[in-house]
C-alpha cells in the first residue's frame, strides 16, 4: 500500500461516522502486530518516542531527527496508516514547517501539532502553559505550508481545557479550523457537556486524548463527531514490564524454557518470518533452515 493510499484511508476515517481507537505503536514489530490484529490506525506518540528511542521521560529532549527516523522505521514495516504526535513542532513556526516536511518524507499518514509552551520554560516548576492563539495559528499555517502531499492530514492540538478553560479551548479550535487544519485534537475533555460544546463549535473532526469514564462510549463519541480516541500507551509499558520480569526470572536462576510469556508464533508475525522464507527461497536459491 502506498503512502498516499494510507493517507487517503486516514482521511476516509475522518469523514466517516465512527470513532476509531488507534494502536499505540513504537517500533516496526509493534506496528505489524497491530495491523495483523485488525487495527485501522497506528499512533506513534511523542512520549512513546522518547521512551523507545532515548529511554527518557516525556520532557521534549527527543530531537526531530530521532522522531522522524523512528517514524520511518515504523511506516516502512506495515501498511497501517500512522498518526504521529509531533509535539510543539520542535520550535517556532519555521521549525514546525520543517517538522512536517520531515515527517511527510518519513511516510506518516497524519500528524499533530500542539500549542503547549514546550519545552518547559525556566522557572515554571512543571506547570504547563500555552502559547498565544496568534502564535498557535502561525504554527498551524506553517504546518499546512510544510506539506507537499495534500493528502497528509494535519491536526491542531490543544490542552487548553486542562490548562486554561473550556472557552479558551473552543476559541483555539475555531482559530485552528479557520487556519485550515484537517481536525482538532483535545486533551483534558472529561464530560459530555465539554465534548458537546467543542463539537458544536467546529465543523471539522475531533480527536480526543485519554477517554474519560463519562464519555467512554464509542457509539456516542462517533455520533458527537469524535473520529479518533486514545486509550493511552499501554503496549510499550507492557513490553517494558515483560522485559523486566524476564530479566528478574533469569537473574534469579530460572531456566530459559521455564520463563513464561514467550510465544514464538507471535515473533513470527512480528518479523514477517514467512515472507522472509519466501524471499530466501526466491532470491538465494533455497530455504533458510
Amino acid at each position: 500500500m502506498t503512502v498516499t493510499i494510507q493517507r487517503q484511508k486516514f482521511r476516509e476515517y475522518l469523514k466517516g461516522s465512527r470513532c476509531f481507537i488507534p494502536a499505540s505503536v513504537y517500533d516496526p514489530m509493534s506496528a505489524r502486530l497491530a495491523e495483523n490484529l485488525g487495527f485501522e490506525v497506528g499512533m506513534f506518540a511523542g512520549s512513546v518516542a522518547s521512551l523507545a528511542v532515548l529511554g527518557a521521560p516525556d520532557l521534549i529532549v527527543l530531537t526531530l531527527t530521532e522522531l522522524a527516523e523512528q517514524a520511518r522505521r515504523i511506516t516502512r514495516a506495515s501498511n497501517l496508516p500512522i498518526l504521529v504526535d509531533a509535539d510543539h513542532g520542535f520550535g517556532n513556526a519555521l521549525n514546525v514547517k520543517r517538522t512536517v516536511e520531515e515527517l511527510e518524507a518519513a511516510g506518516v499518514a497524519a500528524l499533530t501539532i500542539e500549542d503547549t509552551n514546550l519545552p518547559q520554560p525556566f522557572g515554571d516548576n512543571g506547570k504547563q502553559s500555552l502559547i498565544s492563539i496568534e502564535e498557535g495559528v502561525g504554527k498551524m499555517r506553517a504546518a499546512l505550508a510544510g506539506r507537499s502531499d495534500p493528502s497528509l492530514v494535519v491536526i491542531g492540538r490543544t490542552s487548553a481545557v486542562s490548562i486554561s478553560d473550556l472557552d479558551d479551548a473552543i476559541a483555539r479550535c475555531k482559530a485552528y479550523e479557520t487556519a485550515g487544519v484537517d481536525a482538532v485534537f483535545l486533551t483534558g475533555i472529561k464530560t459530555r457537556a465539554e465534548l458537546e460544546a467543542v463539537c458544536s463549535a467546529v465543523r471539522i473532526p475531533v480527536m480526543l486524548g485519554l477517554i474519560g469514564k463519562e464519555i467512554n462510549d464509542l457509539e456516542y463519541l462517533g455520533r458527537t463527531g469524535v473520529r479518533i480516541g486514545l486509550q493511552g500507551h499501554l503496549p510499550i509499558m507492557a513490553a517494558i514490564q515483560a522485559t523486566h520480569d524476564t530479566y528478574v526470572a533469569l537473574r534469579n536462576g530460572a531456566a530459559p524454557e521455564a520463563v513464561s510469556g514467550v510465544k514464538p508464533d507471535v515473533l513470527k508475525v512480528a518479523t514477517i518470518e514467512e515472507a522472509y522464507k519466501l524471499w530466501t527461497k526466491d532470491f538465494l536459491g533455497g530455504e533458510k533452515s
